[in-house]
């Protein structure tokens, strides 16, 4: 699109508005006819400026109005008799060319004013409109035109209930030791998983040799490996998971001294030397 000036800008606003005199207009629609693009810019005002009339009903005179129209342009009465202009004066007091140029200037830039003036106070008048369609469509969607009334959003909201505490479980507790003797190992099982704690209190095994952990039970063919006893103070082992609570409430648990890293065939190779059977230390919540 080719550069055009402000006045050709203002004429093309201006046109879209609607507010230019004959004149003016006809001028306008003769640039239109001969020059494409400045149709073009024409029709881009009428389509920046043609919001609003989306947003502005239509609305009927009142007829006391009409009236009031009529008598304030002289149509209530008898149109007064024509009056020829006066005589134009002669050549002699013609009006120097400069004068007419300057007025001709002065014309010219009251008209760019005019426009410029007019385009602004349209222009604030759509950026007024906008903010007021915002602020309603923000806090009073319903009151917009379906057209344009935003759409309501929907949010899922996941609302999760807290978990409840897990029960209690029973604890179990075997004292590993000789008969009247000080504690050796405090055997302690998770009755919920089945899991099992051995606790080193008082024993130390002879060099080159190992504890192991043994479950005894006139419900097993022979005793079972719960695995060695290893050196620090603490030793954990899921192990019993495989055997009933039954077989476990009730067993016999017993250390023996083994070679160093355990019997090497499952069974074991001298007699106890600490045993202990399981009490109840913590029952289960209700």
């Amino acid at each position: 699109m080719m550069a055009y000036s402000e006045d050709d800008i203002a004429l093309a606003a201006e046109y879209a508005l609607g507010t230019l005199d004959a004149d003016e207009r006809a001028e306008a629609e003769t640039k239109m006819s001969v020059d494409k693009d400045f149709a073009a810019m024409v029709e881009a005002w009428q389509h920046k400026l043609g919001v609003l009339n989306q947003m502005v009903g239509s609305v009927e005179p009142r007829p006391e109005l009409w009236n009031k129209i009529k008598t304030a342009i002289g149509l209530s009465e008898a149109q007064a008799a024509l009056t020829l202009p006066a005589t134009p004066p002669a050549a002699s007091e013609a009006v120097e060319p400069a004068a007419v140029a300057d007025a001709f200037n002065v014309v010219r830039l009251s008209a760019q004013a005019r426009r410029w003036r007019n385009v602004a106070t349209f222009a604030t008048a759509i950026a007024a409109a906008l903010i007021a369609m915002i602020a309603v469509g923000v806090y009073q969607p319903d009151l917009l035109p379906g057209a344009i009334r935003p759409k309501p959003r929907t949010q899922v909201v996941e609302v999760r209930t807290p978990s409840a505490p897990t029960p209690r479980s029973a604890q179990y507790v075997a004292v590993l030791q000789k008969e009247s003797g000080a504690p050796a190992f405090i055997l302690t099982v998770d009755a919920a998983t089945k899991s099992f704690t051995v606790r080193k209190v008082g024993a130390s095994a002879e060099p080159g040799k190992s504890f192991e952990l043994w479950l005894i039970s006139d419900k097993l063919p022979r005793p079972r490996s719960l695995g060695v006893i290893g050196n620090s103070d603490f030793t954990a082992r899921p192990v019993l998971a495989s055997y009933d609570s039954d077989v476990i409430n009730n067993a016999t648990y017993a250390v023996t001294l083994e070679q160093a890293g355990g019997s090497p065939d499952g069974v074991p190779h001298s007699a106890p030397v600490f045993t202990g059977k399981l009490i109840e230390t913590v029952p289960p919540a209700r």
